[in-house]
This record gives structure tokens, C-alpha cells and sequence, in this order.
């Protein structure tokens, strides 16, 4: 299958839950949550109702069988391993403080998302993107996955990352419209439609929770 659907029939078979995982883009308390250091991307996350339905597209892939991942940032107190080597980076460093230090409450993920033991963790300690030098893929093809379902944040860079190295590396990849977003939220909206829609299925997550449900 490649990845374009035209009917209900196809989208159920491009996310059948035993090749389909929901892989989670930092949806951790000091990214998106109640401890977040950019006030920004929490503020549209909770406008827009993000985390609740990424929290059900979750729920209903456990309840059908499909694999649940979260990929997830945090560094070392002294940030051995980890570069910044970027605006962003360097920016982020300065905003987070310790927040997303090994340990701290900050990089738990919300309640949302309702974290289960089936439930698979994958942090990383640099960079932008959740595949490089991670064990994300190694992981998710060892649980027989071809299907990724992306949900998170942002589509500015971390979402946009994960969805062009899963692509890259030969999963087909789906993309609930309403469980991502971008700052601002026009821009975001401009990358789903100009990129994301290039490179993967889009759908709604009521499209989702509906089939696995």
C-alpha cells in the first residue's frame, strides 16, 4: 500500500493494529504540560485541545492492539552527549533550565496520554528529531511495525523531523490534523498542508478512534 487512501477500507488497512504504532512527539509537562518554558506552544496546545485527543488516539490503539511509543527528550544535569550546536537548541537550553533534566517532574509525560505499562519509552539526550542515533527504529521494527501514526508537537521542527526520517527509513506514516500543530498556528497549518500532506496520510483522529474502536 502507498500510503494514499481514497476509502474508509484503505485507511483500516494502512493502520491495522498489527503493523500500526502511535508514536508520541514530546508530550512531556515542561514541553506541552504545567511545566512548560515556552508559554506559547502550551497556550495553542491547550486552545486547541491536542493533548485530549492524543490522549484518545492512544487509548484506542491500546484497546485495538496497536503499539503505543512516546519519544521523549531529557539531558544530563552536566549535558555530557548532548551539543548545541543550534539557535534552537541553545535557545531551549537557556528556557528549560533543569526542567528536562534526568529525574525532574518536568519530563514525565502529561495525563493525558494515560501512560500504560504496554507502553513503549524512547528518550533521546541530543538533537532535534526522535530516529537519529535513538533506538526508535530498531524498536519499532522489532514490534513488526510498518505504519507510524504521529502525534505531538511541534510541526515547526519535532513532528516534521519524525515524520520525514520515518518516511526516509520506509514506514508509512499517517498524520492526525488535529493531534499536531505548529507556532503559530497558521504556520503550522501552512507545513501540514505545503509538507506533511507530501509525505503522509492525513486524517482526522476521529477517523482513527472510530476503526480502532
Amino acid at each position: 500500500m502507498n500510503g494514499i487512501v481514497s476509502n474508509p477500507s484503505d485507511l483500516a488497512k494502512l493502520v491495522g493494529p498489527d503493523h500500526t504504532a502511535v508514536v508520541t512527539m514530546e508530550l512531556q509537562r515542561a514541553v506541552v504540560g504545567d511545566l512548560a518554558a515556552l508559554p506559547d506552544l502550551r497556550d495553542a496546545v491547550v486552545s486547541t485541545g491536542l493533548l485530549d485527543r492524543a490522549g484518545a488516539v492512544c487509548r484506542a490503539a491500546r484497546v485495538a492492539g496497536a503499539r503505543v511509543v512516546h519519544c521523549t527528550v531529557e539531558f544530563r544535569p552536566d549535558r555530557q552527549g548532548s551539543a548545541v550546536n543550534c539557535r534552537m537548541l541553545a535557545a531551549s537550553n537557556k528556557l528549560n533550565d533543569d526542567r528536562l533534566d534526568v529525574g525532574h517532574p518536568g519530563t514525565e509525560l502529561v495525563p493525558e496520554l494515560d501512560l500504560q505499562p504496554s507502553d513503549v519509552i524512547v528518550p533521546r539526550h541530543h538533537g532535534l528529531t526522535p530516529f537519529t542515533s535513538t533506538g526508535l527504529d530498531q524498536n519499532l521494527r522489532n514490534m513488526g511495525v510498518s505504519t507510524v501514526v504521529a502525534v505531538g508537537s511541534s510541526l515547526n521542527v519535532g513532528v516534521l523531523g519524525l515524520v520525514l526520517s520515518a518516511v526516509d527509513l520506509g514506514f508509512q506514516v499517517v498524520v492526525p490534523d488535529d493531534a499536531v500543530l505548529g507556532v503559530p498556528i497558521e504556520y503550522g497549518d501552512a507545513v501540514m498542508s505545503n509538507t506533511i500532506a507530501l509525505l503522509a496520510t492525513v486524517v482526522n483522529s476521529d477517523d482513527l478512534v472510530g476503526l480502532w474502536q
